[in-house]
């Protein structure tokens, strides 16, 4: 549980000024660019409860997913119900997409072009399996089963729009965070 920012153990009582009420409920809507959005509460207990960005940076968070559960320490102002400091969040009931976790998970990504430095001489391989919903798949190495990961973009700017098993490639591989990655491909010659 979070009290100002700061993990509190469960159990652990939360001091409240005369003016304010712990209310739990679920987001809304939260819109980053406005700095705010509203949490409906889960007991029917009142108005719905503006969240500012003020609060929500506190937990190091600059949005609020829609559905999450948001416990408030709140307090009535002259306009309505506002929340003053989140004392709990679970983003499992989320039921849109978080761009908190959508950003993280973009800065992770890996920019084949900047890899290709570190990538080797273009050597043969053979299409494992790919699958075009995800957006990617593995190519293995003549005589070696290790998988070697290669994402549709890099398929794409090789031309190749529908990799089947088995077709032949030649491709530059770097080490990626994760393991052997394809950076750059082409249609191997006796498929051109």
């Amino acid at each position: 549980m979070y009290v100002g920012g700061e993990m509190v153990e469960e159990g652990q009582s939360v001091e409240l000024a005369a003016d304010e009420t712990i209310v739990r409920g679920t987001m809304k809507w939260f819109d980053g660019v406005r700095g705010y959005g509203f949490m409906t509460p889960v007991t029917g207990d009142g108005q719905d409860v503006l969240v500012h960005f003020s609060v929500v940076r506190e937990l190091g968070r600059r949005s609020l997913p829609e559905g999450c559960t948001v416990t408030c320490v709140v307090v009535q102002r002259e306009r309505g119900r506002q929340a003053r400091r989140i004392i709990d969040l679970d983003l499992g009931t989320a039921i849109g997409p978080d761009p908190e976790t959508a950003a993280a998970k973009a800065a992770d990504r890996v920019n084949p072009n900047a890899m290709l430095a570190a990538a080797g001489p273009m050597e043969p391989v053979a299409v494992k399996w790919f699958n075009r919903l995800k957006g990617y798949g593995f190519v293995v190495r003549d005589g070696d089963s290790a998988d070697i990961f290669i994402h549709m973009e890099t398929m794409r700017r090789a031309g190749v729009a529908d990799p089947q098993p088995g077709q032949r490639l030649r491709v530059r591989v770097a080490p990626g965070h994760k393991g052997p990655l394809a950076v750059l491909a082409e249609i191997a010659d006796s498929e051109a």
